[in-house]
Parts: C-alpha cells; structure tokens; sequence
C-alpha cells in the first residue's frame, strides 16, 4: 500500500469534518439511525395500536407526545418505527443497484465497442420509462411490500450508477498501470477488480449517499399512494393517512413530512460533504 494512502484518507475525512453541512447531515443521520434501534425498546407494541382517543394535539399528554391520529394511533411511535423501513429500504435499494449498475459500467467502458453500444442501449432502454412510474407499475404487479419496494427500487436507481462507472473507466483504461496490467497477462476481471474499480469508488460513494436520499423519497411516495407494505408503519404512509384532515390535524402530516425532509437532506448534505473531501481537484486546492 502507498504511503500516501492513510494520508490521503486521513486529509479527506479532516476535510469532511471541517465541512459544516456534512457534520449537521451526520448528526441528523445518527439520530434518525438511533430512532430506528430504539423502536422496539421505546414502543414494544406494534405502532398500528390505539392508544388513545383520536386526534389529540401535539404536547398535550405525556403518554403521547407528537398527538395522535384518526384511529388513536400514536404518531411518535409511528416515526421512530417507520425510520426502519425507510433506511432499510434506502440501503438495501441502492446496494442493489450498484451491484447492478457497477459490473454493467465497468464492462462497458472497458470493453468498449459492440459491448459498449449495446449495454447502452439497454440501460437506455430503462430510463426511457420516468423513474416514479415504472416504480409504480413494478410494485402493482409484485404486491405492495417491503422486498418488492426494494426491488422495484433498485430496478430504476441502476441506470445513472452504470454511466457513472463507464465514464471513470473510460478515462482510466488508458493510463499507464492499466496497460502495465495488460501486457503482464492479467485477466479483463483482475485488472478491472484490481486496476480499474478501487480507483472509481470516490464518485461511486458520493453517488450512492444521493442514491438512499432518493430511495427514500420514492419509498416515501409509494406509501403515500397506498402501495407499501401493509404490515410496516412508513412515513410516506403517514402522510397520506392525515391528508385528508390536514386542517383538522395538522401534525398527522406535519411532522412525518419534516422528518423525510430532514432525512432527505442530511444525506444530501453528507454527498456533498463527501463530495468535497473525496474530490481530488478539491483537495489539491486545498
């Protein structure tokens, strides 16, 4: 390993942690991770239950903080539950598609020609079709809930993280260390594995932290529309539980909707914080 390589990490986590959105992002992101372990110790009973009379305000009753809904359900317990199913499917929704996305990327831009034209055309094919549609289509024909989510997720997410993947490898296939490889007979597999990929993970991260932010979005509007998991408490479900009593009750709406924009915007902010330290122009600049 370089000796310059701990260096290296070492200024880019200094530069991220001199970044203030990307240490406001984490701190968001560690409580919203710390909802979601703490769920089951905090509200043992399932988030569904009535616990109260319907539409009690906000910082009224001890027993239930954030109010409750129009069955009686309590809406703090529905936030840290629905935390869960949001990070869940955010990550898992874009580990999918990079392992989609990244091998197709990566061949592309390295075998280049027929390959090339053709996984193109295929990843084409998919972003033909809006992203929020054929989410939806995907999830109507695979039942509403948590795995075909993900799936339908992941399906429309891979497309970006291919171009992404080809366009680094095309400017690296050239350089003289891949060519060294070449020539000393190493495989298409172990030079890319070895040479290629290590050095595409900085856009690769960057890319995937927006990934979850956007995920987590689309799980939010699945829920709102009706087509998430029937057994899992979602923000996006919430949302649409009390829009049709937004007058009546505003919180039912209100605060599940500040917590995904407060989700969506610490990742946001941690892309861009990342973005900043793992830049390379950036940090000869600095």
């Amino acid at each position: 390993m370089s000796p310059a390589g701990p260096a290296r990490r070492r200024g880019a986590l200094a530069a991220f942690g001199r970044h203030p959105g990307a240490v406001a992002g984490s701190a968001i992101l560690v409580a919203v991770v710390a909802a979601a372990l703490l769920a089951p110790l905090l509200y043992p009973a399932s988030p569904w239950r009535m616990v109260q009379r319907p539409f009690v305000p906000p910082f009224t009753l001890e027993r239930v903080p954030l109010g409750t809904d129009a069955l009686g359900r309590d809406i703090a317990a529905g936030l840290m539950h629905g935390a869960s199913v949001s990070l869940v499917v955010g990550l898992v929704s874009t580990l999918a598609a990079l392992v989609i996305g990244v091998p197709l990327g990566a061949l592309a831009g390295y075998l280049g020609g027929r390959v090339d034209d053709a996984l193109m055309r295929f990843t084409e094919l998919f972003q033909t079709v809006p992203s929020f549609a054929l989410a939806i289509v995907l999830v109507a024909i695979l039942q509403p809930s948590l795995s075909s989510m993900i799936l339908a997720i992941a399906l429309v997410s891979w497309p970006p993280v291919t171009r992404l993947v080809r366009g680094e490898v095309l400017s690296l296939r050239s350089r003289e260390y891949v060519q060294a490889a070449i020539v000393t007979g190493q495989t298409t597999f172990t030079i890319l594995r070895r040479e290629v990929l290590p050095n595409t993970l900085s856009p690769i991260v960057v890319l995937a932290s927006l990934m979850v932010a956007t995920a987590i979005l689309l799980e939010s509007s699945l829920s709102f529309l009706g087509l998430g998991d029937p057994n899992r408490m979602s923000w996006g479900f919430m949302v649409g539980a009390g829009r049709t009593v937004i007058r009546q009750a505003w919180w039912i709406t209100a605060f599940p909707g500040v917590v995904i924009l407060l989700t969506v915007l610490a990742l946001n902010l941690i892309g861009e914080g990342l973005n900043d330290a793992l830049n390379p122009r950036l940090a000869r600049e600095r």
